[in-house]
């Protein structure tokens, strides 16, 4: 029995040490403050928000789009030319993006980012003119979720 305790106690020493001098890949990066869960649900209002705001009519829509828009990239917005937009989210894709850079950029947004993909039906005066299936970047940044204004083509 003292040999099977002194075995044991060897071998957890060994393991703790092990454990210990293992290298982890990687680079320590800030939190932007928020949980993944809680910033789930920031990125759910804001598509309910989203699609409310288009329920309401394209200055309402627009004006939603001006204000979420993430805040480094202000000076990216489009209008959408009488263009109402209702996005269904497929929340099961939600995941992390930190990687992600935007078109024509060299910098990151602030913030998590998070990609998705989505479902959008593209409507003028309430008529439907096509859906889209695609991918979007929605950022949390201080306790709110930034998107990025669609430009639609040749806007």
């Amino acid at each position: 029995m003292a040999r099977t305790a002194v075995l044991a106690a060897a071998l957890a020493a060994v393991l703790f040490l092990v454990g210990c001098s293992s290298l982890v890949a990687g680079q320590p990066a800030p939190v932007s403050g928020g949980s993944p869960d809680a910033d789930r649900d920031l990125v759910e209002a804001y598509y309910t928000e989203l699609n409310a705001a288009a329920d309401e009519g394209t200055a309402s829509q627009g004006r939603f789009l001006r204000v979420t828009q993430h805040p480094d990239y202000r000076d990216r917005l489009c209008e959408l030319g009488g263009l109402t937009l209702h996005v269904r989210p497929a929340m099961s894709t939600f995941r992390s993006d930190p990687e992600w850079v935007p078109p024509e950029d060299t910098r990151r947004p602030r913030g998590s980012v998070y990609v998705l993909g989505v479902s959008i039906s593209i409507r003028q005066q309430g008529a439907l003119l096509g859906e889209q299936i695609g991918s979007q970047r929605v950022v949390v940044l201080d306790g709110r979720a930034y998107g990025f204004s669609p430009c639609p083509a040749g806007g």
